[in-house]
């Protein structure tokens, strides 16, 4: 049976009300955290984007649920080397309950030294060769790399768990989710897509953890739910790839018109109805998944918890 955990939103939250929600996640009864790792919020409503590393460090102190950023970028703003201190040392701090989870990053994150932004295939082969820089660095001995991406001297860490950081790879196509099967330790999605968990299981993956997450809005007004998402989060219903490629937040505000209440409505669970957000959860769990993460859209960060803990976790398959 599938795990239940909570997906705190670093771009709408800051470092005191994230680490507050890791604990009323975990007295809720949810079993583990992800959270989001930006340099910007997808739009200035969202309005914040603390440093995802001091925020784990901080809730590693508040709380004991197992951690993963979803996703981190290794490959851009920061080098891969450096994205391997700060997972080892995450995983240090967390007794060994943290995994990494990486994918092939947006512009609007990434391209803020003034970097080129690499096409997808480009990116894809930046991440595997960043995966690969990671790995070696998690073993404590020194590692030395030239590949077609990165160089890396005489570099070691000596701060490092007893056992490597796993790296989940996230994917939302087939080309992505292959390599994650091939290279990833786990894999991580956002579609309680059935087709995609096999291709991962079948191309490699195996029994590894396939994990996925959603956003909802709870709260009594279902009209005014769904006015809180398409303020705050037009952006997850925007088509293709301009989530990857649009460089700043007032791109995805430029945007937003095109995304109406309707839309919002059918694409997203909003309201304060058990059996809708049982289903939506449900729906990951029969395409496959074995931990599902939830998050909620908005201020109501007390009633969602409470709502969850009485009306949603109890009816859910454990």
């Amino acid at each position: 049976m599938p795990e239940y955990g909570y997906f705190l939103a670093s771009e709408e939250f800051g470092p005191a009300d994230l680490v507050e929600q890791a604990r009323m996640a975990e007295q809720a009864g949810f079993t583990s955290l992800w959270i989001s790792d930006h340099f910007h919020p997808w739009n200035d409503a969202q309005g914040q984007s603390p440093f995802v590393w001091s925020v784990i460090g901080a809730i590693s102190e508040a709380v004991s649920l197992p951690v993963e950023t979803a996703v981190t970028c290794p490959t851009v703003r920061i080098h891969p080397a450096v994205v391997a201190q700060a997972a080892a040392t995450c995983a240090v701090m967390t007794n060994g309950r943290f995994r990494l989870g990486v994918g092939t990053g947006e512009a609007l994150n990434e391209h803020i030294l003034g970097d080129p932004w690499p096409p997808a295939h480009v990116r894809m082969e930046m991440l595997e060769e960043a995966i690969q820089v990671m790995r070696k660095l998690f073993t404590g001995e020194e590692v030395n790399h030239g590949g077609v991406h990165y160089t890396v001297e005489n570099a070691r860490l000596y701060t490092v768990p007893e056992e490597p950081v796993p790296i989940d790879v996230s994917g939302f196509g087939p080309k992505a989710t292959s390599l994650a099967a091939r290279v990833g330790d786990g894999f991580i999605t956002m579609m309680p897509d059935a087709e995609l968990v096999e291709q991962f299981r079948k191309g490699g993956g195996g029994a590894k953890p396939v994990m996925g997450g959603t956003k909802v809005c709870y709260g009594p007004d279902r009209d005014e739910a769904v006015r809180t998402v398409r303020r705050l989060w037009a952006n997850q219903l925007l088509p293709g790839e301009m989530g990857q490629i649009l460089p700043s937040p007032k791109h995805f505000e430029q945007l937003e018109p095109l995304i109406t209440e309707d839309m919002v409505r059918d694409g997203t669970v909003c309201g304060d109805d058990p059996d809708d957000h049982i289903k939506a959860l449900a729906a990951f769990a029969e395409a496959g998944f074995d931990r599902i993460l939830v998050n909620q859209i908005g201020p109501d960060q007390r009633g969602f918890f409470d709502f969850y803990r009485t009306k949603v976790l109890p009816q859910l398959p454990a």
